[in-house]
């Protein structure tokens, strides 16, 4: 009966296939992938906006996994409170400009991930301090925060807005690409990660990747625009560059995750080198 229900699920045997292939291929794989997927978000999302809108859902469904961790287990563990400080920055600077510049509907999913952020930045500096693993969360959040910043100055959008406001916008621009750098050096450090914290990071690889999508199936509707902009303005380009290092950050922990729920693994096991 196993046998019979192997040949019938041809995943693992996909997996192992890749896990054999070289680092170089496996590279290839992942580009025609997120290709393939691209294309498919093409031909079935026909309003590409809604990209942002379900990628702000993503991350607060991956906002929501945390809660559930805190309120259940009593444990910070494995959790990055220099990531969580980073993301309410940006959120927080995000809101801001949404409420001068354009309030929407991404007003309203800011701030319930914002306020929802904030909650779990408080449980693992008061409530649950003691389980808090600061030895390992040793990411410098300047060696961040100050890149972008000046970056933001240097290069902006050029809008009707307040020039501080611009800047203000591609900080948070900039600084979300990076955010989750602190997160991925505790998984580092510790090698192991336990599945509330995986489901998280996994869900921040996805809405990274929404968010990407969006901007590269833009580009590929509108190339003169995007020509005629990286002539005149780096300021879209720059942002079409954010979106792919920040997915590109996450790719490799997302492929991880999935080979271990294929495989059944409860526990993320992460080999030397990766994140």
């Amino acid at each position: 009966m196993a046998t019979g229900r192997s040949a019938r699920n041809p995943v693992p045997g996909i997996v192992n296939w890749v896990k054999r292939q070289k680092p170089k291929v496996k590279v290839f794989l992942a580009v025609v992938a997120g290709t393939a997927a691209l294309f498919f978000l093409r031909l079935v999302v026909r309003d590409h906006d809604k990209l942002f809108i379900a990628s702000e859902a993503v991350h607060s469904i991956g906002i929501a996994v945390l809660i559930y961790k805190l309120a259940k287990e009593k444990t910070c563990a494995g959790l990055s409170l220099k990531s969580q400080e980073l993301t309410a920055l940006f959120l927080a600077v995000r809101l801001y400009c949404s409420f001068v510049m354009e309030y929407d509907i991404h007003t309203i999913l800011d701030s319930a991930t914002l306020i929802t952020t904030c909650w779990v930045i408080y449980m693992i500096r008061y409530k649950l301090k003691p389980t808090y693993l600061s030895d390992l969360d040793n990411f410098r959040i300047y060696h961040v925060v100050i890149p972008c910043a000046v970056l933001a100055v240097c290069i902006h959008p050029r809008t009707k807005n307040h020039f501080i406001h611009r800047i203000l916008w591609a900080f948070c621009v900039y600084l979300e690409s990076v955010s989750v750098l602190p997160q991925l050096r505790v998984m580092q450090n510790t090698k192991v990660v336990e599945p509330f914290t995986a489901h998280y990071v996994f869900a921040l690889g996805v809405a990274r990747f929404l968010n990407c999508a969006h901007w590269v199936l833009q580009a590929m509707i509108s190339r003169s625009y995007l020509l005629r902009a990286l002539i005149f303005s780096l300021w879209p380009p720059m942002v079409l560059l954010s979106e792919i290092v920040q997915t590109f950050i996450l790719a490799d922990f997302c492929y991880y995750y999935v080979k271990s729920v294929v495989e059944g693994q409860t526990v993320l096991r992460l080999p030397a080198g990766v994140v």
